[in-house]
């Protein structure tokens, strides 16, 4: 057995193949940019922090001693506050690759992308490319994968669009996309666990491709039949919707949140991810299984349906909460100013009744805005739980009047913080 370092092991590639490996005995060390968690979750792999993008020659150095064998599955779709793509898929790549050749660490297994052979059409593409080019000029024993859009038991990024608008009792349709070979992430583990083997071939560049072209619409049809959901109507969007759509999730792309339908993922669409594995399946023997039969394979449990119709929710969610408390600090400091003083002055605030609205407003403005953020979000729906309990608290001293108003503004603080509640469980993404 190998000593394998798993770089991306956080992702939703990442994550099963170091678990595949460390299950087959092999000793993994799993590097991320954020472990807590994956470390909690599972114990077996050694963990280590390390941001591919920013890590240096010294770095690599004490992390590559008596490693064997390199997986990279690290990569990101956009960049963004939380994302460099040039940093992660070339700069860092070139970094790692010749820290390797330093530490005599030959093997490496390389995730790149369907097609960035053929068109590269953003950077995503463009900085796939030239990882790659870097990889096979190098003197390592590489081979370097090229998965289309890859599905299994979890879910994250397109994956997971696709379980959301499953759900859907309308399911709006994106013009302009073309085909996809998606490719079941059992094949994409299982052949990993091929080419770390020592006797494997390498400096080879292969195509992971499932055997069927969908369409984006008839893979979502397909999840949909897996959740045991009727055929629902569908509604191609103008282009002028579909375009204000990948322009808003853009814009909570520069928030720090990481959308599906964004920029780059529409001209990714637009080229499509077909390819042919027949080279695949002549060298190590696997045949892929289409996308039907690996969801036949794996009935759909009662929580899959829970994911799938809370998944469009969560945006929807965290939105309305940041609208809410943003709307309402601009009220008490606009044109509730008034009122709200002579609420408060009636229950008895006196002189501190103006420092009690405006305090109030400023403090709903800033959670409502750090909501917004997805760095700052967590503590700001903890905020906004707190600041909610603290207007009941207040509120059933100064006006305990309100308990009973037909507008029921003290009682509405119950659903309220439920929804803060959910955004908080459903906010990581992976």
């Amino acid at each position: 057995m190998s000593r394998i370092l798993v770089i991306g092991a956080t992702g939703l590639i990442g994550a099963h193949i170091a678990a595949s490996l460390c299950a087959a005995g092999h000793e993994v060390t799993g590097m991320a940019r954020h472990v807590g968690s994956a470390a909690r979750r599972m114990p077996a792999i050694d963990w280590e922090a390390v941001d591919l993008a920013r890590a240096s020659a010294r770095d690599w150095s004490r992390h590559l001693a008596g490693i064997e064998a390199v997986v990279n599955c690290a990569g990101a779709l956009q960049s963004g506050p939380a994302d460099d793509l040039t940093g992660t898929h070339e700069r860092g790549l070139k970094v790692l690759v010749a820290a390797c050749e330093t530490a005599g660490v030959r093997r490496f297994v390389h995730f790149s992308a369907m097609g960035v052979d053929r068109m590269t059409p953003t950077e995503f593409s463009r900085s796939k490319l030239v990882g790659d080019e870097a990889l096979m000029v190098s003197c390592l024993d590489w081979v370097i994968l090229r998965p289309s859009v890859v599905l299994g038991p979890a879910a994250y990024g397109a994956s997971a669009l696709v379980r959301g608008l499953a759900a859907l009792p309308i399911v709006p349709v994106m013009p302009d996309t073309a085909p996809l070979q998606p490719v079941a992430l059992e094949d994409v583990v299982a052949t990993v666990a091929f080419f770390v083997k020592p006797e494997a071939p390498t400096r080879l560049a292969l195509e992971l491709a499932g055997p069927d072209r969908l369409a984006f619409i008839e893979l979502v049809r397909l999840y949909r039949r897996w959740l045991g959901h009727p055929p629902a109507r569908e509604i191609v969007l103008p282009g002028g919707l579909a375009d204000l759509l990948y322009r808003l999730g853009d814009l909570a792309g520069v928030l720090g949140w990481r959308p599906p339908v964004r920029s780059t993922a529409r001209r990714e669409i637009a080229r499509g991810a077909v390819g042919d594995p027949t080279e695949w399946t002549r060298i190590t023997d696997i045949v892929p299984r289409s996308i039907a039969v690996m969801l036949n394979a794996r009935p759909a449990s009662v929580q899959e349906g829970w994911f799938a119709g809370l998944y469009l929710l969560k945006p929807l969610v965290l939105v309305s909460l940041a609208i809410f408390w943003v709307g309402s600090g601009l009220a008490s400091l606009g044109p509730g100013y008034e009122s709200g003083i002579a609420m408060l002055q009636q229950g008895g605030a006196g002189a501190i009744a103006p420092l009690s609205v405006i305090g109030g407003g400023l403090a709903d403005l800033l959670v409502g805005l750090a909501i917004a953020i997805r760095r700052t979000a967590r503590p700001a729906l903890l905020a906004g739980i707190a600041v909610a309990l603290f207007y009941a608290l207040a509120g059933s001293f100064f006006t305990p009047w309100l308990w009973f108003d037909p507008l029921a503004p003290l009682l509405k603080i119950a659903p309220v913080i439920a929804l803060h509640l959910t955004a908080l469980a459903t906010l990581r993404d992976r």
